[in-house]
């Protein structure tokens, strides 16, 4: 099947099964439906349906052209949760193939037996930047979005670092102030409220992975090699590997509008889930049975 130019990934083609099967509460199917026909046209390989099947519910936060910001809550089916996962897409509205790759996620979380896992995914952040024609890397605001975190001294070190090192470049504007926009607030409330144990933040298409926070990092997922790349004012990176000391993996995929292929995405999830497996969820279960066991060290950051 096709959508477009890209090739509809075969995880969305059977999530067309499930849409009958999903009762919505809020908001009315045909609002969501709506939202779902919009996404579609701009995120690759995912229709209105494969959309419903998502299941994404508003939050109380809209982006500042006032579309609803969507999430989606994956809980463990049985029990309190040992590890919480919180997953970005689309905070860069260019970036399209980064939502892409969280609805994947989200259909593949759906069909399995979570069990010791949160997950909490956000696949569009900046839909404003996504739906615009052409997408856009910053909010209706021109704002990039990855700039605008509560970073340390953020009043001196971002506006400085925008002109000094990207001649004022309007597709990394950090806006007049941390938090200044309706999207980074949002993750920001996100971050506070959910307490994750790990964030996962995706973008395109520089093909490389980021790590930021407490170490050990993956050291690949999928064909994405470990590559730190630096420290940027604002960043997501910065803000919750460094500062608020919660590992951020970030993949930076290869291609913005090109689907990776079914076999790239299955490696890609089966890396991130056995480094999870490994990083997280044993770590957590030894601490749990040696109070004293003391977590291990700190890292660098994203794009």
């Amino acid at each position: 099947m096709v959508f477009g130019f890209v090739k509809l990934p075969r995880r969305f083609a059977s999530g067309l099964l499930l849409v009958a099967g999903i009762a919505l509460a809020e908001p009315p199917v045909n609002d969501q439906f709506q939202r779902c026909a919009d996404l579609a046209k701009s995120v690759p390989g995912v229709t209105p349906a494969g959309c419903m099947a998502a299941a994404l519910q508003p939050s109380d936060a809209k982006s500042v052209q006032g579309r609803a910001l969507l999430f989606r809550d994956i809980p463990p089916k049985n029990g309190a949760p040992k590890v919480k996962i919180l997953v970005l897409g689309g905070i860069h509205g260019d970036e399209l193939t980064s939502s892409t790759l969280v609805f994947d996620w989200i259909e593949r979380i759906s069909r399995s037996e979570t069990e010791q896992i949160h997950w909490r995914m956000l696949p569009v952040v900046n839909p404003d930047g996504l739906l615009k024609r052409p997408a856009t890397r910053v909010n209706a605001r021109g704002v990039d979005l990855n700039r605008n975190f509560p970073t340390e001294n953020w009043e001196k070190d971002a506006p400085r670092y925008w002109i000094k090192y990207t001649n004022k470049d309007p597709r990394r504007y950090p806006g007049p102030a941390p938090l200044s926009e309706p999207e980074s607030r949002w993750v920001h409330q996100e971050i506070e409220a959910f307490k994750p144990d790990l964030i996962v933040s995706v973008h395109a298409p520089f093909g490389v992975l980021d790590f930021d926070g407490p170490p050990p990092p993956p050291l690949r997922v999928g064909n994405l090699h470990l590559h730190q790349i630096g420290i940027y004012p604002g960043s997501l990176g910065n803000y919750g590997g460094l500062k608020k000391r919660v590992p951020v993996v970030t993949l930076e995929l290869k291609h913005a509008a090109e689907v990776p292929a079914d076999k790239e995405m299955d490696h890609m999830w089966d890396d991130l889930t056995r480094w999870v497996d490994e990083r997280l969820l044993k770590v957590q279960t030894a601490s749990s049975k040696e109070p004293d066991a003391k977590p291990a060290g700190e890292s660098a950051e994203n794009p």
